[in-house]
């Protein structure tokens, strides 16, 4: 295994995942280390493991050991999800709901004076609040039907600026270290951390990688204390050995 991402991997990575192609996805899970990876791929692991495609229990049981060493906020969902895909506990009693746990991020993070806004229960679609002040829809009769959505909070700033202390004490580089850590001192600090890292294009990656991770487990814990996961869809088996393995297959249990 590679000892970290490089930007083919990646896009392999999210090809897969966005033709949920469960063959494929576990070749791309190969090119880098899950650990930098396991909210963004957990989902679609999940839906290779409850179809039992070769390869997805061994798959599956890295991901749950990398999950239980890490430990972010998100990442005990994402966990159960994995052993009730592989058969090993009980289905969470989460409704599951087509939302994009990035977007979702977005609005949960935002400027609690600007930002947040709400999910449509219907389609899973995250719509930000400063839409809703561009005048009514179409659907405006529903806007208050507690049925039709679930309103998200802006939090604010404040799990974002722990992203970076925690991903400065992962960095390798003391000289580098040391300047973040003064970096992200005083107001401005988020601005200043960019800025540092900008001139080191690897460390740049990592950050944003890491910092995606969190957000998005973020995103998941807040959604299962709202009674929701994340629905991954339906994944297909690829072509094995030349011929059509055959139809999708729906993924077995909530996302988290």
């Amino acid at each position: 295994m590679a000892e970290g991402w490089v930007e083919d991997g990646l896009r392999a990575l999210r090809g897969a995942l966005h033709a949920q192609d469960g063959v494929t996805l576990l070749a791309a899970l190969r090119r880098g280390p899950v650990r930098e990876v396991l909210q963004l791929a957990g989902d679609g692991v999940a839906g290779t493991a409850a179809q039992g495609l070769p390869g997805a229990a061994e798959m599956a049981a890295l991901f749950l050991g990398a999950l239980q060493e890490r430990g972010f906020r998100g990442d005990e969902e994402l966990a159960d999800r994995l052993r009730a895909a592989a058969g090993d506990a009980a289905i969470p009693f989460l409704r599951p709901l087509a939302v994009d746990l990035e977007i979702l991020a977005m609005l949960l993070e935002g400027d609690p004076a600007e930002s947040g806004g709400r999910v449509d229960l219907s389609t899973g679609e995250c719509r930000p609040a400063f839409t809703d002040e561009l005048g009514p829809g179409p659907e405006a009769e529903e806007d208050d039907d507690p049925e039709r959505w679930l309103y998200v909070p802006a939090l604010g700033s404040r799990a974002g600026y722990r992203d970076m202390e925690l991903f400065i004490e992962e960095v390798g580089d003391a000289a580098l270290a040391d300047r973040l850590r003064i970096a992200i001192g005083g107001r401005g600090a988020f601005r200043r951390f960019k800025d540092v890292l900008a001139g080191d294009e690897h460390s740049w990656r990592r950050y944003h990688r890491f910092r995606d991770e969190r957000q998005r487990g973020r995103a998941r814990a807040w959604l299962a204390e709202e009674g929701y996961c994340p629905l991954s869809g339906s994944w297909q088996p690829g072509r094995v050995a030349g011929t059509d393995a055959g139809t999708s297959v729906v993924v077995r249990g909530p996302a988290s």
